[in-house]
């Protein structure tokens, strides 16, 4: 036993010491370890986070198959384990998703992180000529200021009017007909 009749304190380390930190990647490459170590937790206190934090950590997370119904709108729209409420719900009664218990002073945070991450996702599905002109754009305003709306319009203006610019083959032909010879699908002439 670790401790003997009457003494509640121990006097040795444990005898098994790890020698190096558990890695959840170390032998696993799956793509569900992946997606698990590249997953962002937002609409949740810091407790919850925290705890959320050590079962992806140690392998302990189990990720939701199908959608749960949420305990505030009754409907499926929870994605994300362990959550009891979806994060429309949660950001309405800025409660926490996990523990459904009151945030306190984080609910500017808690927003500002989930548009942070809507951004973020936006982003990543946007071509890299559009992603450069839009991280250009938020560099350009003040870069110690969160997203704010006024940007967040401008982006999305931005991307409408990125998405109805047609560019067609001909505005990018440089080859006027003359120059033959530097022309790579015209054979050379043999006389």
């Amino acid at each position: 036993m670790s401790t003997s009749k009457g003494s509640n304190v121990r006097r040795r380390p444990q005898k098994h010491q790890n020698k190096t930190a558990f890695k959840n990647d170390l032998h696993d490459t799956s793509r569900k370890t992946k997606f698990l170590n590249s997953l962002e937790i937002t609409g949740v206190c810091k407790r919850c986070k925290d705890i959320l934090e050590w079962k992806i950590k140690y392998k302990k997370y189990k990720p939701l198959t199908a959608p749960r119904k949420c305990v505030g709108c009754e409907q499926k729209t929870i994605k994300h384990a362990y959550h009891m409420l979806c994060n429309k719900c949660a950001l309405e009664k800025t409660l926490c998703a996990k523990c459904c218990k009151p945030v306190e002073d984080q609910d500017s945070s808690v927003i500002e992180e989930t548009q942070n991450v809507d951004l973020k996702a936006m982003l990543k599905d946007l071509p890299e000529r559009k992603r450069r002109t839009i991280m250009r754009l938020i560099k350009k305003q003040d870069e110690g200021q969160q997203l704010t709306p006024e940007i967040k319009a401008q982006i999305d203006d931005m991307l409408l009017k990125m998405d109805s610019i047609a560019l067609d083959d001909d505005d990018f032909n440089f080859s006027d007909g003359d120059d033959d010879e530097y022309n790579s699908d015209s054979e050379p002439e043999t006389k």
